[in-house]
C-alpha cells in the first residue's frame, strides 16, 4: 500500500494500514465495526465545537463543490478547492494547529460568482435557515479577518475566552468562567467530577448556565446515534468489564453526569484482558484556553502484541522509574498504581483525532483517578510507522541533520527511539509525580496543557539515555538515546519551526513545550558548551557536544516542571513558557522556511481512514466485515459529511 495520498496547501495526506485485520476473530471484526460507527457518527460535535459557523459553511462551500456549473478548471476554482481541504482537514475554519483563521485564497466577488451558479434546491432542511439567510453570515466569517480570527488564544495579556473563536463559551469573559467553576470546586471533595468538561457555558439575562452535552440536550442528535452503535458493539464485547464501561459510557452520554463519566474512566482503566479497545467522549482539553471542555475523540484499536512486548516491561518497571527520577522526594509517589501500557494499530480515526491523530495516548485525565486506580498508556504503532515509511528518502533529514554520523545514527536508530519516546512518554512521563494535598492543577490555567506535555517529554529524555532501559532489553545500546536527543533538539531549535508562519509566535502547546524544553537546555549549558547552533555554507544546524551532560540538564529542568504541578506555581510556569516557549528567532526562522521550501514538502500531515464493509447472512446476521484503502480525501470526506452529518447548521 502506497502511504502518500495527496498533497495540498501545507498539508499532506497518508493512508495507514490496519495489520492483520483478517487474522482476528469474527467476534472482534464486528466489534470495530460497530465501535467504528459510533465513532464516525461524533464528528459534527466536533465541528461545532470549534465554532459556532463552522457546520454552515460546511454545508455551503461542499454544495457549491457539488453542484457549481461554472469554468472548475480556473486558477480562482483550484483556489476554493484547496480551502474546501482545508477546512476538511481542520475540521472547520481556523487551522489545525496554528488555530488562525484560515485564508479564503479567492475573492468575495468570486465566492458571489460561485454562489450564483451552484445548486441549492436541496440546501434547506426542515426548521433550518435558508441559504439566502445563511449566506451573507458566512462571507462575514469567511471574508472579513477580524471576524472569528483565531480558535484558541493563548495570549495571557487578553481575556483568553473573548479574544477565542471556540464554541464551548457563548457571551462569558474568562474571569467569570474562572469563578463559576472554582466555586464549583469548593465543596467537590477530594475526588472531584471534571466540571465543566461537557458542557457549553452560556450567559442569559445576567445569569451564568451550563448547555449539557447529553441525549436530550445540546448534541443530541448525534450522541443519539452513537449510543445506538454503542449499543450494538456491546453485544461484542471480549469481556464483561467491557461491557460495563460501555454501560457506563452509554448512560453518561444519556444523561450527562460526569460521575458515570468517572465510573466509565475507572473501569476503562482497570480492563487490561482485551484485545480491542476504544476511546469516545469529551476528552482532550487543549481547545479551550482555560483546559476545561472537552472536545469530542475517538479512536478504536487492539493490540500489537510483539510490539507490546516493550510497553509491558516498561510498566512492570513503573516504581523504579518513579523511585530514580530526579523530581524531590515529596512530589514523588510513593506506591506507582495501575501503569499500564500496550502498543496498539488503530483502526478508526475520528473527531479530534481525525485526520491528524496523536501518536501515543495516556489516559483517563482526572488526576485523583490516576493516582488512585492508575492509567491507561498507547502507542499507535501503525501511525508512527506511516509516518517513518513517508519521511523515507524525504530529503528532511539530510537538509537539517548537522554530520554524517547524526544521519547515519537517525536511520538505525530514529524508529526505535522516536517510539520508546512515545512509550516512555505516555506509559510513565504523564503517570508519574504526585499533586500535593489540596492543590488544583487548574490554577495553572493557559499554562497547564504545555506543562504536562513538558513534564512527560522530559521524563522521556531523561530515561531514554539510562542504562536501565540497556537491561531490560528495550534498545541495544546508549547510540539509539543519542538519536533521539539529536531529533528532539533538531526538532525543537529548527524544523518545528516549519509550522509557523512569517512573523509569528508559537501558540499550539505541544511545539511550545518542545522549544521550552530545547531551548532552556540551550540556554543552561551554554558555560559547558552542551549544545551549540553551528553554522556551515549559509546554513544553521544544532549540535550536541555532550550527550551525559544534557541529560542532566533534562532532569534539573524535569524537577521544576514537577515542582510547578504538585505546588500549582503558576508564575512559575507563566515564566518558563513565556520565556523560552513562545517567541521565535526571526533570522533562524527565515532561514528555515527558506530551507524547507526547496525540499517541496509539507509540514502537517494527517490520515484517510480505511472503508469497513459489514457482510451479513439473508438473515441479517454479520458472518464477516472487509476492509479497504482505495477511498480519495474528497470521497471520503463527502461521504462523511452525508452519511454522519446529524447536527443541524445551529445548536444553540
Amino acid at each position: 500500500m502506497d502511504v502518500f495520498a495527496e498533497k495540498f496547501a501545507d498539508i499532506k495526506i497518508l493512508r495507514y494500514s490496519v495489520p492483520e485485520f483478517e487474522k482476528l476473530t469474527l467476534n472482534q471484526k464486528i466489534y470495530i465495526y460497530y465501535l467504528s460507527q459510533a465513532a464516525l457518527c461524533g464528528r459534527d460535535i466536533l465541528w461545532d465545537q470549534n465554532n459556532r459557523h463552522n457546520l454552515a459553511i460546511r454545508k455551503v462551500v461542499e454544495t457549491i463543490y457539488k453542484s457549481f456549473k461554472g469554468n472548475r478548471e480556473t486558477t480562482e476554482f483550484q483556489q476554493f478547492v484547496i480551502y474546501l481541504k482545508r477546512v476538511w482537514f481542520s475540521s472547520g475554519i481556523h487551522h489545525h494547529y496554528s488555530t488562525e483563521k484560515i485564508p479564503a485564497g479567492f475573492s468575495e466577488a468570486y465566492f458571489n460568482k460561485l454562489v450564483v451558479q451552484s445548486d441549492w434546491a436541496s440546501f434547506k432542511s426542515p426548521s433550518e435557515k435558508s441559504f439566502e439567510a445563511i449566506i451573507p453570515e458566512i462571507k462575514k466569517v469567511i471574508f472579513d479577518p477580524e471576524t472569528e480570527r483565531k480558535r484558541v488564544n493563548l495570549d495571557s495579556e487578553k481575556d483568553l475566552l473573548v479574544s477565542s473563536s471556540n464554541n464551548y463559551y457563548q457571551n462569558v469573559k474568562q474571569a467569570e468562567a474562572e469563578k463559576f467553576y472554582a466555586d464549583l470546586k469548593l465543596t467537590a471533595g477530594q475526588e472531584p467530577v471534571s466540571f465543566g468538561l461537557n458542557s457549553t457555558l452560556i450567559k442569559e439575562d445576567g445569569q451564568l448556565k451550563e448547555k449539557v452535552w447529553k441525549l436530550n440536550g445540546k448534541y443530541g442528535k448525534a450522541i443519539e446515534q452513537i449510543i445506538f452503535w454503542l449499543e450494538k458493539g456491546k453485544d461484542y464485547a471480549e469481556n464483561d468489564l467491557q461491557k460495563k464501561y460501555i454501560g457506563s459510557l452509554i448512560e453518561y452520554y444519556t444523561t450527562g453526569d460526569l460521575a458515570k463519566f468517572d465510573e466509565y474512566s475507572i473501569d476503562w482503566a482497570l480492563e487490561q484482558a482485551g484485545h480491542v479497545d476504544f476511546v469516545n467522549g469529551f476528552i482532550e482539553v487543549y481547545g479551550d484556553p482555560l483546559g476545561i471542555k472537552g472536545s469530542w475523540e475517538s479512536i478504536v484499536n487492539y493490540k500489537d502484541r510483539e510490539a507490546t512486548k516493550r510497553a509491558t516491561i516498561l510498566s512492570e518497571n513503573a516504581q523504579w522509574f518513579e523511585d530514580h527520577s530526579p523530581v524531590s522526594p515529596e512530589f514523588k509517589k510513593a506506591e506507582v498504581k495501575g501503569v499500564s501500557a500496550k502498543v496498539i494499530n488503530v483502526a478508526i480515526l475520528a473527531g479530534d483525532c481525525y485526520p491528524a491523530t496523536p501518536i501515543g495516548i495516556n489516559l483517563p485525565n482526572a488526576e485523583w483517578i490516576r493516582e488512585t486506580y492508575g492509567s491507561k498508556s498507547v502507542t499507535i504503532e501503525n501511525i508512527t510507522q506511516a509516518y517513518f515509511l513517508d519521511s523515507m528518502g524525504n530529503g528532511m533529514l539530510e537538509e537539517f541533520a548537522g554530520s554524517a554520523e547524526e544521519i547515519e545514527r537517525a536511520k538505525q536508530y530514529g524508529y526505535l527511539a522516536g517510539n520508546l519516546h512515545t512509550d516512555l512518554h505516555e506509559c510513565l512521563g504523564h503517570g508519574s509525580g504526585k499533586v500535593l494535598e489540596g492543590v488544583n492543577t487548574d490554577v495553572l490555567k493557559n499554562y497547564y496543557s504545555t506543562i504536562e506535555e513538558t513534564r512527560a517529554d522530559l521524563f522521556a529524555l531523561h530515561y531514554i539515555m539510562d542504562e536501565k532501559l540497556v537491561q531490560l532489553g528495550l534498545v541495544p545500546s546508549i547510540e539509539a538515546a543519542k538519536a533521539e536527543f539529536d531529533a528532539y533538539l533538531r526538532n525543537g531549535l529548527l524544523t518545528q519551526l516549519t509550522r509557523i508562519e512569517p512573523g509569528k509566535d508559537i501558540e499550539e502547546s505541544h511545539m511550545r513545550n518542545r522549544q521550552l524544553i530545547s531551548r532552556w537546555a540551550y540556554e543552561a549549558g551554554k558555560a559547558q558548551n552542551v549544545v551549540e547552533f553551528i553554522y556551515s555554507k549559509g546554513k544553521t544546524f544544532v549540535r550536541i557536544n555532550d550527550y551525559q551532560e544534557l541529560r542532566s540538564l533534562f532532569g534539573q529542568l524535569l524537577k521544576e516542571i514537577q515542582r510547578i504541578k504538585s505546588e500549582g506555581d503558576f508564575e512559575a510556569a507563566r515564566n518558563l513558557v513565556e520565556n523560552f516557549g513562545v517567541k521565535v528567532d526571526r533570522q533562524l526562522h527565515e532561514e528555515v522556511l527558506e530551507r524547507f521550501k526547496k525540499l517541496d514538502l509539507a509540514p502537517y500531515a494527517g490520515f484517510l481512514n480505511p472503508v469497513y464493509e459489514l457482510k451479513t447472512w439473508p438473515c441479517g446476521t454479520p458472518n464477516d466485515v472487509l476492509i479497504n484503502y482505495d477511498e480519495d480525501y474528497t470521497s471520503q470526506m463527502l461521504r462523511y459529511s452525508k452519511e454522519f452529518g446529524f447536527l443541524p447548521m445551529e445548536n444553540d
